[in-house]
């Protein structure tokens, strides 16, 4: 079964500070709401008690609210700063209101039941749960959206009798409170999902900044190692058979000295044009994907077999440049990697979508183990599926019917029907 390679985001790696400032940002931004939020519930309360006192009980509720106003003011001095604390902390904040609009209501609807304060304070529940949303924590949010639509209901039994409201009225008023409530532990859930998919979104930028930043070290290490170990030892063998030409005059020394010039110039050949593809710009994929295959072979020591059949010849794609850059990666893999015998890389364009697939006999890879390398920063083959993913199709590995590995590429092709050809356009284009 084939799994796609995760991009460098999808690794398990602790929080980046990029990525922790992200979240401490957005925190900071749930924790003002509250603040402005828990200004309005302040003064609904005191409007309340103020304006509709109980018949009982005014000096306890004055009191409670009095009480009430200054931890609402010291919060919000407190929170004004923000930072860590203030975002690990901020939600302890919401059991106080909890608890202060529960007593009053609780107190006010059994001791004073004839009177309407224990129904107007009712009314604030409803922002019980906009306060606990504005959290990134979808537990906490539910952990105080389940005693306040619990409260609501004891409060309305216990004023039901004095007012007397129908069951189904009461029951209906609860319901709605339960909708609410349930519609902002989804909005705390979703709010968290997409401050981890930024926070995810970051990373991958980092990662990539990370690897163009040793993008020119990596290429001049393997230009080096081409040319030392190709066409530099060819070039030595050479000389050495100049020499023994201008010494002995021997025709096998000539046949050599010909024959080692011949490959150097092979092998720098085949490094410059993985340097630059123009074969790639005056021939066309499939082209370009011979010669690096060829290549390949040469450096691996393995057999390869290309199978092009699948790709019209005078076809050019958006995604050539793609493909040829992921299979230059795959293949640069097999050689350093796999220690395969056989090699097989086929190219096909059909049904609107490009397809590039490598099949080796090797090693294998495991999924798990791409993911452990992304975890210790070893992102070339990640950052390829991220570039696929990004232009809509999808990197994937899967091990081989026997031994090795099979890598798919698999790309949607702009403009292209289901029979390879662009809409609008000749078969030449």
């Amino acid at each position: 079964m084939s799994a796609p390679v995760a991009p460098p985001a999808a690794a398990e790696a602790p929080l980046g500070p990029d990525v922790a400032a992200i979240r401490l940002e957005h925190a900071g931004l749930g924790v003002r709401l509250q603040v402005a939020v828990r200004g309005v519930l302040v003064v609904f309360v005191a409007a309340t008690v103020l304006f509709v006192p109980p018949a009982h009980d005014r000096a306890t509720c004055a009191a409670v609210t009095v009480v009430y106003t200054v931890a609402a003011l010291g919060v919000a001095v407190w929170a004004r700063d923000g930072g860590v604390a203030v975002a690990r902390w901020a939600w302890l904040a919401l059991f106080v209101d909890l608890a202060v609009l529960t007593w009053l209501t609780l107190l006010t609807g059994i001791a004073t039941p004839q009177s309407w304060t224990a129904d107007v304070l009712m009314t604030g529940f409803l922002l019980v749960p906009v306060l606990a949303s504005a959290t990134l924590r979808p537990k906490v949010c539910a952990a105080v959206v389940v005693p306040a639509v619990l409260v609501y209901l004891v409060s309305g039994i216990a004023t039901q009798s004095a007012n007397a409201e129908p069951w189904a009225s009461l029951l209906l008023r609860t319901l709605v409170m339960a909708g609410v409530g349930a519609a902002c532990v989804a909005l705390s859930w979703i709010q968290r999902s997409r401050v981890t998919t930024i926070g995810r979104l970051v990373r991958a930028r980092t990662d990539l900044l990370a690897e163009l930043t040793d993008l020119e070290r990596r290429e001049r290490r393997a230009l080096s190692e081409q040319l030392h170990d190709g066409a530099l030892q060819y070039v030595l063998a050479a000389r050495q058979d100049l020499d023994e030409a201008r010494d002995t005059g021997a025709p096998e020394a000539f046949d050599r000295l010909e024959q080692a010039l011949l490959e150097s110039s092979r092998l720098l050949r085949s490094t410059v044009a993985e340097l630059h593809p123009a074969v790639l710009e005056r021939a066309g994929l499939p082209a370009a994907v011979r010669d690096l295959v060829a290549s390949a072979a040469a450096r691996g020591g393995f057999a390869a077999k290309l199978d092009l059949d699948g790709w019209p010849v005078d076809r050019r794609t958006p995604v050539d440049g793609l493909l040829y850059r992921t299979a230059r990666e795959l293949l640069g893999n097999v050689v350093k990697h796999a220690g395969a015998t056989h090699v097989a890389v086929a190219l096909t364009l059909l049904d609107g979508h490009a397809r590039l697939t490598v099949t080796d006999d090797g090693v294998g890879v495991a999924t798990t183990d791409v993911t452990h390398r992304l975890g210790e920063g070893h992102i070339g083959l990640a950052s390829h599926a991220l570039r696929a993913e990004a232009a809509g199709g999808a990197l994937t590995l899967a091990p081989a019917p026997e031994t090795g590995t099979v890598a798919t590429v698999e790309l949607p092709v702009p403009g292209l029907d289901r029979q390879g050809a662009y809409i609008g356009a000749g078969a030449g284009t």
